[in-house]
């Protein structure tokens, strides 16, 4: 099968060794985040980590509602194209490095009995796009670390337009109450920690609205990690 079917790079199509990897040039262009990180969004930070929690001036500035948040790479360059294409270009296949690198980041934040959710799509959307590139990530995360997988905790009970262009306040108004914990999973979150996923964060107004909803809906703490964290110079 091999020689019938190389294992090629999800960067450039070319050959590799190993399934689901990317080639020397490739994996340079991706910026994985690494040494002191944000402790809320994960975003790295210029100094050494000592052990002591530091936080970005976004989330110096904007409160959380959630307790701690992580995020596997930068989006911009190679990163930001595999993500494109995971979420537009059908290539789940991505989805299974991706949750290797998402594990990688989010392991110092877990906590025991952690339920593992992805932010959901509005039902119209996903009817188009056809799958949630967030649930796809959630899904191989979930089996890397060995947690429990809830694809269907929080329900959009809104669509709303794209935020992209938006800017951080017109986000957040968008997105305030526009997500909820499906009636039937009340009483499993009840006391439970969860942590949620998603692709990219921006401004963390998606992050915030499905926190809120899990926290209202009686979950214990909450955690975030995205496969990648825009930064503000991307």
């Amino acid at each position: 099968m091999r020689l019938v079917y190389p294992p090629l790079c999800l960067g450039c199509g070319g050959q590799v060794e190993d399934e689901f990897g990317l080639c020397g040039p490739c994996w340079r262009e991706v910026r994985f985040i690494g040494g002191l990180v944000c402790d809320l969004c994960g975003t790295q930070l210029p100094g050494d980590d000592d052990g002591h929690p530091a936080h970005c001036d976004d989330c110096i500035a904007t409160a959380r509602p959630w307790a701690q948040g992580r995020a596997a790479l930068l989006y911009r360059d190679m990163g930001r194209r595999l993500i494109l294409r995971l979420k537009h270009g059908d290539r789940h296949d991505l989805a299974v490095p991706a949750g290797r690198w998402m594990a990688r980041a989010v392991r110092p934040i877990l906590r025991s009995g952690m339920i593992v959710a992805p932010v959901p799509l509005h039902w119209s959307r996903l009817l188009r796009r056809r799958y949630n590139q967030a649930a796809l990530l959630s899904a191989a995360l979930s089996a890397e670390i060995g947690a429990e997988h809830v694809p269907d905790l929080l329900q959009r009970v809104r669509r709303t337009r794209s935020l992209y262009g938006l800017d951080r306040k017109a986000r957040f108004d968008m997105l305030r109450d526009g997500l909820k914990v499906a009636p039937r999973w009340h009483a499993h979150l009840a006391g439970r920690p969860v942590l949620l996923v998603d692709d990219v964060m921006t401004s963390g107004a998606t992050f915030a609205a499905a926190a809120e909803a899990c926290i209202a809906a009686g979950a214990a703490e909450i955690c975030v990690v995205s496969l990648a964290r825009v930064a503000k110079d991307a």
